[in-house]
């Protein structure tokens, strides 16, 4: 009971905070234009500078587990390659193929599993659980502007993808975090206090604009997508890669980083590549709405058993 509290305080407060953005534009107080603007600022300026500061806080030399850095990576990397050739097969619309991808592959790592990691581990014990966000965070950005740049035009174009890569916000900022931990480099307490207050923006203000933008007519037309979407991400997904990680030997926090990162809800950010990149926004929309929804029980029963066999 205490985990399924512990998922369900976790999950709820996203929903709230969608609830409110759908509700702003339920009374006209946010319309198209707006949302649109404020997904592009959202997009370029609040979520970049996010996730620089959560990879410039997190303690990367501490906590340095070559095995389980090799492991989430290369998990990722060939689930994203099977997804590639897997998802085109039962998809013949570009603008729904590379959302699906990033709908099944890219979780909400930072906002959902940083919550439950310290809430079972404690705060001063979760160095391995950030050490991984500055890892695979860049990892799923740099992954998601490659499947949404590969089904943009309806052909591969090496070059775009490319640019797509290099000029992509999220990305460069995740390399410039990178830079300052690597270089060991320590921004002066009046800009670092700056940053923090504003990275704090962009979490609500993505939650409140993906409210804005969700429409419960789009249920029925993308419920098949969203099915696909939501049981590869929740359930089967994880039950390939955590046997594994098990099988591997990795226990504890380790385990529970892993968990986090397969079976974490689509992460909010899928919204505003997607639309900015020319993907189908409302589908990505659909799947961050009801993985968040479904996501709750699901990962109470996966804490529940790894808890149960003594695995965390």
């Amino acid at each position: 009971m205490e985990n399924f509290i512990l998922s369900f305080n976790v999950v709820t407060p996203l929903f709230l905070i969608m609830s409110l953005g759908y509700y702003l534009k339920y009374i006209k107080l946010l319309d198209k234009q707006t949302l649109n603007v404020m997904n592009s600022v959202c997009f370029k300026v609040f979520l970049p500078i996010l996730l620089f500061f959560n990879i410039y806080q997190s303690d990367v030399k501490s906590s340095f587990n070559i095995n389980l850095i090799t492991f989430s990576v290369s998990s990722i990397v060939i689930l994203f390659i099977v997804l590639c050739f897997l998802i085109p097969k039962i998809e013949k619309d570009n603008k729904k193929r590379g959302v699906m991808i990033q709908g099944i592959f890219r979780s909400n790592f930072v906002i959902f599993g940083m919550p439950i990691a310290t809430s079972i581990y404690g705060e001063v014990n979760i160095g391995t659980t950030a050490l991984l966000i500055a890892v695979i965070v860049p990892l799923f950005n740099l992954l998601s502007v490659i499947s949404l740049e590969l089904f943009r035009d309806g052909e591969i174009n090496l070059k775009k993808i490319l640019k797509g890569i290099i000029t992509n916000p999220l990305i460069i900022a995740s390399a410039i975090g990178i830079l300052f931990v690597t270089l060991n480099i320590t921004l002066p307490t009046f800009i670092e206090k700056s940053v923090s207050d504003i990275a704090k923006i962009a979490t609500p203000l993505s939650l409140i604009l993906l409210g804005g933008s969700f429409s419960f007519s789009h249920i029925k037309e993308y419920l098949n997508h969203t099915i696909i979407i939501v049981f590869n991400k929740l359930i089967f997904v994880p039950l390939i890669f955590i046997p594994i990680a098990i099988k591997l030997g990795f226990r504890g926090i380790e385990l529970l980083t892993i968990l986090l990162i397969f079976a974490a809800p689509v992460a909010v950010s899928t919204f505003q590549m997607s639309k900015q990149m020319d993907g189908d926004s409302t589908l990505a929309e659909q799947s961050i709405v009801f993985t968040c929804l479904f996501c709750i029980p699901t990962v109470f029963l996966w804490i529940l058993t790894l808890k149960q066999l003594s695995l965390i």
